[in-house]
This record gives structure tokens, sequence and C-alpha cells, in this order.
């Protein structure tokens, strides 16, 4: 089993869930976050008054899928949340020892589905 963790631009979400969702992934994770890479932040103006913003809005989106699913998850993910433009994200992909369902106690690739 793998986690696959994507750092994507928010308001590619959706199209990167439904990418997900036609290949069969349906269990993900989503949370608000905030960094750079390359980018570097950028400056803003409010109110008249200019300041630097160092943290962009991201959205982090993870799952947890057998690991003969992992290219189809990752080349989804890349598609959908791809623009072109500096930022668009990173995949991350990790190892998963053991999963364990709350609910029933089935664990492992029983637990995932």
């Amino acid at each position: 089993m793998k986690k696959v963790t994507a750092i994507i631009k928010p308001f590619k979400l959706d199209d990167v869930k439904d990418a997900l969702l036609e290949i069969g992934i349906t269990g993900m994770t989503v949370a608000e976050v905030r960094g750079h890479g390359r980018q570097k932040g950028h400056t803003e103006l409010y109110r008249g008054a200019e300041y630097n913003v160092d943290f962009i809005p991201k959205t982090e989106l993870s799952i947890v899928i057998p690991s003969d699913q992992v290219d189809a998850a990752v080349e989804a993910i890349r598609t959908a949340a791809n623009t072109g433009k500096i930022g668009d994200g990173k995949i991350f992909i990790s190892a998963i020892e053991r999963v364990v369902r709350i609910r029933t106690g089935e664990e492992n690739e029983e637990a995932l589905s």
C-alpha cells in the first residue's frame, strides 16, 4: 500500500477529485495548507499598504491506495492539476505498513475499500 499526497492549487481540487473518481479512487482526505517553493510568495497591496505574502494558499490531498494503483493515480493527479505555470505543486508517494478500519477491525487492503 502507498500513500499519495499531492499539494495542488486550490482551484484544481474538483478537477483532481473527478479524475481520481474516474479511475475508481473514492476515499481521500483534503486539507487547506499554505506554503511556497520556487514561487517564494508575492507582494500584495491592501488599503494602500504593501505587504509580503510569504506562504501561498494550497490544497493538500491524501489518498492511501494499493500499490498497483499508484501510477494511474499519479498520472490522473498530474494531468488534472497541471496548469503549466509555476506553483502547480508536487506529488509525494510513501509506503504504508498497516491500515486498520476502526469500526470493523479490518486491516490493510480490506480496510481501504
